[in-house]
């Protein structure tokens, strides 16, 4: 496994973030805690929940998964850099209490000690906040993390699915009040068929030394070989990647990127990861393997080096928007 520093921080991460949505409503306890034990064996050392994950009746059951895992012992816990997220409304039945959501300081407050005891841990290495909350200034969210970095429940702050003059407001903020690190990763929306974030997200990250994790990185399954496995009979497309067949333009644009890759003898869904390790800013991708075997493709993606020639050919079927403010203005 390859390690990077996360961000400007002294932090070093593994190259590839195991994410755990997965776990509890896809993947029971029993297989959860086989793939943690196997991607710790691989070397990834860096964890990435959120205390919504469970969805639904189960908010909250993926930390407890993680948590249970923890309590087995063996250094689990010491060697994992763990990461996990606070915005969305706990409540199962989506009718949240006032104050139970978001990021005011009692809500972060009670946030990070609930997800503490379903973790069962004693800190959160990186704690993000899930989404902007634009009825908060950053004054007090930063007045609150300060006070949770002194208690020891956290060490750093990251965003997550905050525009690039978000992360910049947050850190100029940070820098004002003076003592605080600001953001130190930013978790975003980034792949080859979606790469938006190059416009401002990433140039607003690097700028400001943050660690860039892209989260769906086979955009919803659409770049894992999907036409292959369909024809092969072996998996249908659902979800956000069966949206996106249904447009015939998509639909060729996945053809002609299966079948570049089928020249150089490459899997997509591999090539996919692999290539977000060459974006600059890039940390890791967050890969969620519902089984062990999925684990193993996203680890051998990280030994992938792609030539001059490919990388070039799949700009030409997914070309990005270019560098802001070009792709602005012209």
């Amino acid at each position: 496994m390859e390690y990077t520093q996360l961000g400007r921080t002294g932090l070093k991460v593994s190259r590839l973030v195991l994410g755990t949505m997965n776990f509890g409503p896809q993947t029971d306890e029993a297989d959860s805690h086989g793939i943690m034990d196997a991607a710790l064996a691989a070397g990834i050392n860096f964890f990435d929940t959120a205390n919504v994950y469970g969805w639904g009746e189960n908010k909250g059951r993926t930390e407890e998964i993680i948590g249970s895992w923890f309590a087995k012992g063996g250094e689990r816990r010491d060697k994992v850099v763990l990461a996990t997220k606070v915005y969305g409304n706990m409540a199962a039945d989506g009718d949240a209490w006032p104050n139970h959501d978001k990021l005011s300081a009692l809500n972060i407050r009670r946030a990070v000690d609930a997800s503490l005891k379903r973790l069962r841990t004693d800190h959160i290495d990186v704690y993000q906040f899930h989404h902007v909350d634009r009825d908060t200034p950053f004054e007090e969210i930063w007045q609150a993390v300060d006070v949770l970095v002194q208690q020891g429940k956290i060490l750093y702050a990251g965003s997550s699915n905050f525009p690039g003059y978000k992360i910049a407001q947050a850190n100029e903020i940070a820098a004002r009040r003076g003592g605080t690190i600001g953001l130190v990763s930013e978790q975003c929306l980034y792949n080859l068929a979606e790469r938006r974030a190059e416009m401002e997200v990433l140039p607003a990250a690097r700028d400001y030394g943050l660690g860039v994790i892209p989260w769906s990185p086979l955009h919803g399954g659409l770049l894992g070989g999907v036409l292959k496995k369909e024809a092969q009979g072996v998996r249908r497309a659902s979800g956000r990647a069966a949206a996106s067949l249904a447009d015939d333009g998509v639909r060729a644009q996945v053809q002609a990127y299966e079948d570049l890759l089928d020249k150089h003898g490459l899997e997509p869904g591999e090539a996919a990861l692999a290539w977000l390790l060459t974006r600059p800013g890039v940390t890791g991708p967050i890969v969620g393997p519902r089984t062990a075997e999925q684990l193993e493709s996203a680890i051998r993606a990280v030994e992938l080096e792609l030539s001059d020639e490919l990388l070039t050919g799949l700009d030409e079927v997914f070309p990005g928007p270019g560098p802001s403010p070009e792709a602005f203005a012209w």
